[in-house]
């Protein structure tokens, strides 16, 4: 694993040369994947437990391994990783992070109860936008850094899931458009070998899973004159899949033909301008 991080440090640099104007983000990526791998290499429990008795019944019926709304999980270690994580952010902009993190550690804000109500689908206002207009009036970047690390944080738990059950759960019939591990919808896939399947991509868990070239993975959608792609000239191996019956869409990248293996956290800040270009062409 330590040997996959280098390469993706390295992956890193080559990208903050090429596109400067994506240094920051990168930057801040970089420092969470090393702080990743530390985590990952101190995590020595399951936090989420999965009842191997409802596997095959689970994947079957379209269900993923871990409910993560549940609250049946022991958070202690992703709230240790989260206050480290937002020590990222008291570093780079301690005005605009110092109420948030103190409310975390001083209890004002419940970890446990943000990460409940974050992956909760019955929510109308959540405790995480309400978090961010109280400690820093409404101020939008102040919502994405904490989603962003509320997310982040149960990443090593969940790739532990992956490891254990991964194979299992790629050998299932699974054909969903969400992750069969913790049930988040992917913003980035793949195209991989000759026959050219489409692999989504989790950046909750870590998880890729086959999917349907010809097919939404968000409404399911399989009507090919109503689903298309995108394009950028002199970016071959990046297109966007988008439907126009749901209007939603998915980024894609095609590393084939330089046989390179895709670091798909690093790709998805990568292709920011992709997501752009998408919201503009009123898909989101």
């Amino acid at each position: 694993m330590a040997e996959k991080l280098k390469e993706t440090l390295k992956t890193i640099e080559k990208y903050k040369a090429s596109s400067p104007h994506y240094t920051e983000l990168l930057d801040i990526l970089e420092e969470i994947l090393i702080l990743r791998e530390e985590y990952r290499r101190r995590l020595d429990k399951e936090v989420f437990v999965v009842d191997e008795r409802l596997t095959a019944s689970k994947m079957a019926g379209g269900l993923p391994l871990v409910d993560l709304g549940s609250g049946d999980a022991d958070l202690t270690e992703p709230k240790r990783y989260f206050l480290a994580l937002l020590a990222i952010a008291e570093k780079r902009a301690p005005e605009d992070a110092a109420e948030i993190v103190a409310a975390v550690r001083e209890g004002t804000l419940d970890y446990e109860e943000m990460i409940l109500d974050a992956f909760s689908t019955e929510a109308d206002e959540t405790m995480v936008e309400e978090a961010a207009a109280e400690a820093e009036g409404d101020d939008d970047d102040s919502f994405d850094i904490i989603e962003l690390f509320l997310e982040e944080s149960l990443r090593p738990a969940l790739e532990r899931v992956v490891r254990k059950y991964g194979d299992q759960v790629a050998r299932s019939a699974w054909d969903e458009g969400y992750c069969p591990i913790c049930g988040r919808e992917p913003k980035i896939g793949q195209i991989r070998d000759e026959e050219g399947r489409r692999c989504l991509f989790c950046s909750q868990c870590g998880y890729e899973w086959t999917f349907r070239r010809i097919k939404c993975p968000f409404c399911g959608n399989d009507e090919q004159q109503s689903l298309a792609y995108f394009t950028i000239e002199d970016e071959e191996r990046y297109r966007v899949d988008v439907c126009n019956v749901c209007k939603r869409y998915l980024k894609i990248v095609d590393f084939r033909q330089t046989q390179e293996t895709p670091n798909l956290d690093v790709e998805d800040i990568a292709t920011l301008h992709l997501d752009m270009l998408a919201a503009e062409e009123g898909y989101d």
